[in-house]
């Protein structure tokens, strides 16, 4: 196959996603379009307020993602450590906590515990999307060939380096691929933080099914299955573009 050809298929194999979703999304824009909505429904599918809706869900999930990655990585290089093992049981045991209880019974404990609103859905958040970070990045630098390390020790590489050089490049696809069910996790959690008074596309949901409008509730649940195959595609994407070449 010449270059042209593979760079086509590429490009179609990349483009189809977010192609079929827009797809979708202007399907639903001309259902709802066509029906005779009353001012409630109006009122809930108010083009600045679907835009509303769309960032606070992004928020929630960026930033608990973010956050998770920021606190698991460096959680997992650690327990890796041999001077730290035994630091795993309890690490592995405590994101074990926030992965074992329901999403929603994660947010409703955060909510008794803490408050209700933004700051403590993120939290909610972290908690129950950690474990996959955590666990692929010990996976994924277990799984490093001590022979390539004992190399790159053997060429006069620290500890440190040996890290940077040899371990992390090798475990890359590994902890990306946590990081991309993380961020699955917290679009599809997300839509409960608006039990708890934090925003997001389950606003649309909880008013559809509390004001008896199907249309809203409908284009909520549509809006939110769209947005977590859009982030699952973009985290395809990212593993792509950063796994090393080679690998």
């Amino acid at each position: 196959m010449s270059g042209e050809r593979r760079i086509g298929w590429a490009l179609a194999r990349w483009s189809a996603m977010p192609a079929g979703l827009a797809t979708v999304c202007l399907v639903l824009y001309r259902a709802i379009q066509r029906r005779d909505l009353d001012s409630i429904a109006r009122r809930a599918l108010d083009s600045d307020q679907i835009r509303q809706r769309v960032v606070e869900h992004l928020e929630l999930t960026v930033l608990s993602t973010l956050i998770v990655v920021l606190v698991a990585f460096p959680l997992g290089v650690l327990v890796t450590r041999h001077w730290a093992r035994p630091l795993r049981p309890v690490v592995l045991g405590l994101g074990n906590i926030g992965l074992a209880v329901p999403s929603i019974g994660v947010l409703v404990l955060f909510a008794m515990a803490f408050g209700i609103g933004f700051r403590y859905a993120v939290a909610a958040l972290v908690a129950y999307s950690a474990l996959p970070v955590l666990r692929n990045v010990v996976v994924g630098l277990e799984q490093v060939d001590p022979a390539l390390v004992e190399a790159g020790r053997g060429m006069g590489l620290s500890n440190l380096g040996v890290l940077q050089r040899v371990e992390l490049p090798l475990a890359v696809p590994v902890i990306l691929a946590g990081v991309r069910t993380a961020l699955t996790f917290n679009v599809g959690s997300a839509a409960l933080a608006a039990l708890v008074n934090a925003g997001g596309l389950g606003v649309l949901i909880d008013q559809g099914i509390r004001l008896n409008r199907h249309s809203v509730l409908v284009t909520g649940s549509v809006l939110t299955s769209v947005l977590a195959l859009l982030v699952d595609w973009m985290g395809q994407v990212l593993e792509a573009v950063l796994r090393p070449r080679g690998l």
